[in-house]
């Protein structure tokens, strides 16, 4: 995730998973408590995988919020974690989903990879598989 962030001026990366737990951060550390950020993060997708349905669409496999200096960009990953990027007016949202799309493939494979492993299909994230989840994302990245 460090070379993601360098390629594209990002400033932090987080996973949670759908069930509001943050799994890891990578980048500066945020400002904010990461515990309520990751809650709110979980529900902000869920509310929005509601409204996908309610427009006839399976899904939305991304959001995006943008302020006046700070943006999001959020990416479903295997249906079971979210991909949160937060970013400044240092990139552009261009350069971020342009990036981003090949970072999801790869987390895709490693989440899905694990939870086949593991044999866990719920979408939360069982405490005991968040240290196996951070190690394997290190060696994906190289962090």
């Amino acid at each position: 995730m460090r070379g993601f962030l360098g390629e594209t001026n990002a400033r932090t990366a987080l996973i949670v998973d759908r069930a509001g737990q943050l799994v890891a951060t990578v980048g500066e550390a945020p400002v904010f408590d990461p515990t309520a950020f990751a809650s709110l993060t979980a529900a902000d997708f869920s509310a929005n995988d509601q409204l996908a349905r309610m427009l006839g669409e399976a899904e939305f496999g991304a959001l995006f919020h943008q302020g006046e200096r700070e943006s999001m960009y959020l990416a479903d990953v295997a249906r079971r974690v979210i991909l949160v990027v937060l970013f400044d007016n240092r990139t552009t949202l261009g350069l971020v989903k342009l990036r981003v799309k090949p970072a999801v493939g790869q987390l895709n494979q490693v989440f899905t990879e694990m939870f086949d492993r593991d044999g866990t299909s719920a979408p939360g994230v069982e405490s005991a598989f968040l240290g196996e989840a951070e190690d394997e994302i290190d060696k994906l990245f190289g962090s």
